[in-house]
């Protein structure tokens, strides 16, 4: 605040009256922000502005993990989503799991036994190892962009408080167009991300839908052989989930899937014929039973498929795949007489 009150006496934003929304002052801030950089010598200026946001979210997801490891509170408490994961060490009940109840571990038997050898570790460097991969995952995604879509949206911030494993489907999404077998952790965890599969059904890429396929239903078999038990168990969970009426208990947008289903249906496949990738995400999106709050960090996977936002890692990584068309680059207009 003592930085605005200096720009507002050297004139270089204009004062807001009483009545200041969000909007404003982030454009008061952005002005700031852009006169203040305009003084440094252009070299730097286009260093700042290319790592700031990368170099803040670093920061700040760095303060978060060793909070979490230091076991301060309010980083570690038992509601988290990962706590729910983490306590699959110690065995999984899915007779008394409720699918409309946050923290209830849903996800099937496969994921806690390969995150099992994570689970031996005391419960704070857990949540510290957990949060640093999402924190890598999303910077994997978008690049420069991190901090800005930290700061602007809830649920990215929700998704690393609460440990929940969105951003982490979101990057299979990605990588899924390249190596089909990840597809497997979407359709062991969510399961309604699946839907994403009718990108290779619509296309008729047999091979990469067979791909998908095969490495799911691998995974399940080897896995079910270890704890058969546990597959009926899960199996009893997905029924309930959509046979049982129960109210959902927590932040959500109440619309219902039934309304949203044709259109994840019809976005994807508009998408597929018209090889817009970033419609994938999108449809997953619509297709979650349930909109949580975080869940909308999904809609993270569109920033690396569409060029506007310019380059990610993650969407370097498809153009080095050839799997999305080069970048444009706009014609240079040479400058006006002075």
């Amino acid at each position: 605040m003592l930085v605005l009150a200096d720009a507002y006496a050297r004139g270089w934003v204009a004062v807001p009256d009483a009545g200041l929304d969000a909007a404003t002052y982030a454009s008061c801030v952005q002005r700031l922000i852009d006169r203040s950089l305009a003084r440094l010598p252009d070299a730097v200026e286009a260093r700042i502005r290319e790592r700031l946001g990368l170099d803040l979210f670093v920061v700040v997801a760095a303060v978060v993990v060793m909070l979490r490891l230091f076991d301060v509170y309010p980083w570690t408490p038992w509601v988290l989503d990962m706590h729910t994961y983490w306590a699959t060490g110690a065995g999984v009940s899915y007779e008394t799991s409720n699918p409309y109840v946050i923290g209830a571990y849903l996800y099937a038997p496969a994921f806690a036994q390969a995150i099992s050898p994570l689970t031996a570790l005391p419960w704070p460097w857990f949540a510290a190892l957990w949060t640093a991969a999402i924190a890598a995952v999303y910077v994997w995604l978008v690049g420069r962009w991190a901090f800005p879509v930290l700061l602007l949206t809830g649920a990215v911030a929700l998704e690393m408080y609460l440990g929940q494993i969105d951003l982490f489907i979101a990057a299979a999404v990605v990588i899924g167009f390249r190596y089909p077998v990840v597809w497997a952790f979407p359709l062991l965890t969510k399961v309604a991300p699946g839907i994403g599969l009718l990108w290779f059904v619509v296309r008729r890429e047999w091979r990469n839908l067979s791909i998908a396929l095969a490495a799911t239903i691998a995974i399940a078999a080897v896995s079910a052989v270890f704890a058969p038990e546990l597959w009926r168990g899960w199996y009893d969970l997905l029924r309930r989930s959509v046979t049982d009426r129960q109210t959902v208990d927590g932040a959500y947008l109440a619309i219902p899937i039934w309304l949203r289903m044709p259109f994840a249906v019809a976005i994807i496949v508009w998408g597929a014929r018209t090889n817009r990738h970033w419609t994938v995400p999108v449809g997953i999106l619509l297709a979650m039973p349930i909109l949580w709050i975080n869940v909308f960090t999904l809609l993270i996977a569109v920033i690396p498929l569409r060029e506007e936002l310019g380059l990610t890692p993650a969407r370097a990584w498809l153009l080095r795949e050839r799997l999305l068309p080069a970048m444009r680059t706009q014609p240079s207009t040479a400058a006006p007489p002075a």
